[in-house]
């Protein structure tokens, strides 16, 4: 899977399934709104109170997990990387790619809580069970 084909599949789902874990290791899952960038990119909103934010700050690696959400399309994309919480020009950049997705993002800045996360994803693994033989390919992405 190329850089372009990575983000056109991405492109073409709002919804992940992310994964974190706590300080002591127990995992977390939950369903988050995501966009990615024109660098790969992937950023959602949530609460600094949120368990997903709270285990972020102790150990910033995440896992995703998008499509394979319907029978008629069971390919999915598990994705693995690095995160942070931007400020600054790069929240700035990062919140109107998430805009550009969820238009009613805006309608949110008033929350006292709410944050931006960037994931950088670093591993990914796509897997397409349209095909046959199916196809699964893990590479490294670029960035």
């Amino acid at each position: 899977m190329t850089p372009t084909e990575l983000k056109q599949f991405v492109d073409t789902h709002r919804w992940a399934i992310e994964s974190t874990a706590t300080s002591d290791g127990k995992p977390q899952a939950a369903v988050i709104g995501i966009a990615m960038s024109e660098q790969l990119e992937i950023v959602f909103d949530t609460l600094s109170t949120s368990r997903k934010a709270m285990n972020l700050r102790a150990n910033p690696r995440m896992a995703l997990v998008i499509g394979g959400w319907h029978d008629d399309d069971p390919r999915t994309l598990q994705i693995e990387g690095d995160v942070d919480f931007p400020e600054g020009d790069e929240l700035k950049r990062l919140a109107e790619v998430y805009y550009a997705v969820f238009p009613d993002g805006p309608s949110r800045l008033d929350w006292p809580e709410l944050v931006y996360v960037r994931l950088r994803p670093r591993w990914a693994r796509f897997s397409d069970y349209v095909a046959q033989p199916p196809v699964i390919e893990e590479f490294d992405v670029p960035g």
